[in-house]
């Protein structure tokens, strides 16, 4: 597997830029349709845009680099494998995170382990949310321990709307539930994380 995704990045050195862009970046899109079309070096931008983000999100539960690193891989080796899948006029971000947090899942299931209550909280990927407040008035620490006290998929839906800055229809897609599911979800998974966190130092 890692021969083929290191295949897949040679003569990925060159800057791409989309035509009659004013030498703007492309975007995710357009990149991956030109890797489609046969560029290769599309495909290695996008893994240096999002493996380092796809890397934390598996880093959040599963500590062993080694399957952090196998799952990244795993990942974009999906990604390529269904290339002719991708819906013209959707995005690719929420697909990637689709892919890596389903991958995730299967880890914990192949070896029937219970998900570590880790989270690495990095105040640089925080949208500009009311539950951003949260990071101001609390350490790290206790926002972890916090956020370790959610069932799962609350803590999925939360880690991609919070953390990874995706909307909740994106999130939706991403774990494959309606919207009004992944509203409630985050709505109890935040009344939980204020009443860990303490009423006057949680989000309004």
């Amino acid at each position: 597997m890692l021969g083929l995704i290191m295949a897949l990045l040679l003569g990925a050195t060159r800057v791409l830029r989309s035509p009659g862009d004013g030498g703007g970046e492309p975007s995710d899109e357009d990149l991956f349709a030109r890797y489609v079309d046969g560029d290769r070096a599309a495909f290695g931008v996008l893994w240096s845009r999002h493996a380092p983000a796809i890397a934390r999100l598996m880093r959040k539960q599963i500590r062993r680099s080694e399957d952090v690193n196998d799952l990244v891989q795993q990942t974009f080796l999906q990604l390529h494998r269904a290339r002719r899948d991708f819906r013209q006029g959707a995005r690719l971000r929420p697909w990637l995170y689709t892919i890596a947090l389903n991958l995730r899942r299967e880890y914990w299931r192949r070896y029937a382990r219970t998900p570590i209550a880790h989270v690495e909280l990095d105040e640089r990927m925080l949208p500009t949310t009311e539950q951003a407040d949260i990071v101001g008035k609390e350490d790290a620490r206790r926002v972890r321990a916090a956020l370790a006290k959610l069932p799962a998929g609350q803590r999925d839906v939360i880690e991609l709307h919070w953390l990874e800055g995706f909307s909740f229809p994106e999130v939706a897609q991403i774990v494959g539930a309606s919207l009004s599911a992944v509203k409630v979800r985050a709505h109890r998974g935040y009344k939980v994380l204020r009443k860990h966190l303490g009423p006057e130092e949680g989000p309004v």
